[in-house]
């Protein structure tokens, strides 16, 4: 019997972070909306911020990324407590671990793209290199990318981006 507790629990856990990696996907899809769309009607700032971030083109360091995302995820986070105590833990650590991933994620390809071993092309990064407001959405993972047709595939890497020395997974900005 523990062991099923167990599968169960490793279940919501994945569960979560993948959910929760499917919800920043069309967040940031959503934040792309031109600005006379119906849906900004619902969202009218979301994607004035963001703008702002196209414009600088940075991070706001992981632990500011972090804090972000786990502020707008707040119902997200909590709505296994919903169900019960045991469930809201598995909900609330796969949320909370995608939120981390992210935000290493998201600043790691602002600063150090080709750290990004997981992905063949650090989606983000490109993203924002190429200006691509209708492709290259996500943010830790291209999944979504792939399975919703906005995945752009590009020779990402100049010669000049090779010719710069190598930086380890964790020099990036945290605050």
């Amino acid at each position: 019997m523990l062991l099923a507790n167990i599968g169960i629990e490793i279940a919501l856990f994945v569960g979560a972070f993948v959910f929760s990696s499917f919800l920043e996907y069309w967040m940031h899809r959503l934040m792309h909306v031109p600005p006379k769309h119906p849906v900004r009607r619902i969202f009218p700032t979301i994607g004035k911020v963001h703008h702002e971030h196209h414009r600088r083109n940075e991070g706001q360091g992981v632990f500011g990324e972090f804090s972000d995302y786990v502020k707008g995820g707040f119902v997200l986070l909590s709505i296994g407590f919903l169900f019960s105590i045991e469930i809201g833990i598995c909900w609330f650590m796969g949320t909370l671990c995608y939120a981390a991933f992210a935000a290493y994620a998201h600043q790691l390809q602002h600063e150090n793209p080709r750290a990004c071993f997981w992905m063949k092309m650090p989606v983000h990064y490109v993203h924002h290199k190429y200006n691509q407001w209708h492709y290259n959405f996500g943010l830790g993972v291209d999944w979504w990318d792939r399975v919703f047709g906005t995945y752009y595939l590009v020779e990402w890497l100049s010669q000049e981006e090779q010719r710069e020395p190598v930086r380890g997974h964790l020099q990036l900005k945290w605050r």
